[in-house]
């Protein structure tokens, strides 16, 4: 009976995390897409995380809570993967290529986790998980098959390639939090310092690059910064590396397949987006990919929570 209500409980912190995620990030393509354009990318993501990185120290300070790493070197590689190099592919890509065709690149990461997982752990690369992800990606190519069909050109395969890149080094972070739980580092911890990393890389390279700390003269860029940092950034991140932590980093993952479908949700009331039979299919087929992803047999469930 107890072992039933904590088996139970523990569904339900993590259906909890994943949904959390899935709802904030599903819904940053929209305040990346505000802040494109005027501000240079770098100086963009830097206000991001200097931000959220202030926040979260002074926040964890103020509740007695703030705590200094026991081993910095894997805080100081997810800081470089998720809080820094993995948002200038991302950001870049969203300047060159249409948000549909990056959010299928990203809907890879998956796969990624995955055979980043078997490289670094030696995790099992299940044919569950390559048909889960190769189904869901499918889904979104239909999703967004009128961006896809247009014409190809230079720029579009270079944002498809600073979509790949961010995707990978994404991935990348994701190894380096499984490792810092593993160390016992929790992922606030990890999240806190980590940001405060990344915004110093950052703006070592915008000085290296000689740009300037520029400010937007629009309330909607702002408007857009502060979700991202506090939303996107401190609790996206906080939830989606929990649930790494929990469930594992090749199914946490798959929660990127279904963040475009949270965006076009918003769109289609904010935008009047119209789904069209493909669009429908495609979602369809996305979230077969997720009962794919997370059906476990019912005599294993038990051991594997």
């Amino acid at each position: 009976m107890l072992l039933s209500i904590k088996t139970g409980s523990c569904v339900l912190v993590n259906l909890t995390l994943f949904i959390t995620t899935v709802l904030i990030w599903g819904t940053t393509w929209i305040g990346i897409a505000l802040q494109v354009g005027e501000i240079p990318v770098v100086v963009s993501i830097f206000y991001r995380f200097a931000l959220a990185g202030l926040v979260m120290l002074v926040g964890l300070a103020a509740m007695r809570r703030l705590k200094c790493p026991t081993v910095w070197r894997f805080v100081v590689l997810q800081a470089l993967c998720l809080f820094c190099f993995n948002f200038i592919g991302l950001y870049n890509a969203a300047a060159l290529i249409p948000s549909g065709l990056v959010a299928i690149v990203f809907s890879l990461a998956s796969i990624f986790n995955a055979i980043n997982a078997w490289l670094f752990f030696g995790d099992r690369i299940s044919i569950q998980t390559l048909l889960a992800g190769a189904v869901g990606a499918t889904g979104l190519v239909l999703i967004f098959w009128k961006d896809l069909i247009g014409n190809v050109d230079i720029s579009t395969l270079e944002g498809v390639g600073w979509a790949a890149f961010g995707t990978l080094v994404f991935s990348l972070g994701n190894m380096a939090s499984r490792q810092n739980s593993r160390l016992g580092i929790t992922p606030v911890t990890a999240n806190s310092w980590g940001m405060c990393v990344g915004a110093v890389t950052l703006l070592g390279l915008i000085v290296l690059n000689d740009q300037s700390l520029v400010f937007s003269t629009k309330p909607v860029y702002w408007a857009a910064l502060v979700y991202l940092a506090l939303v996107g950034s401190v609790v996206g991140f906080t939830t989606y590396l929990t649930l790494v932590a929990r469930i594992g980093s090749a199914r946490a993952g798959y929660s990127t397949v279904l963040f475009p479908i949270v965006a076009l949700a918003i769109s289609t009331v904010l935008e009047d987006y119209t789904w069209t039979p493909l669009a429908i299919i495609g979602c369809t087929l996305a979230l077969i990919g997720n009962v794919i992803m997370f059906w476990r047999p019912r005599r294993g469930r038990v051991k594997e929570l």
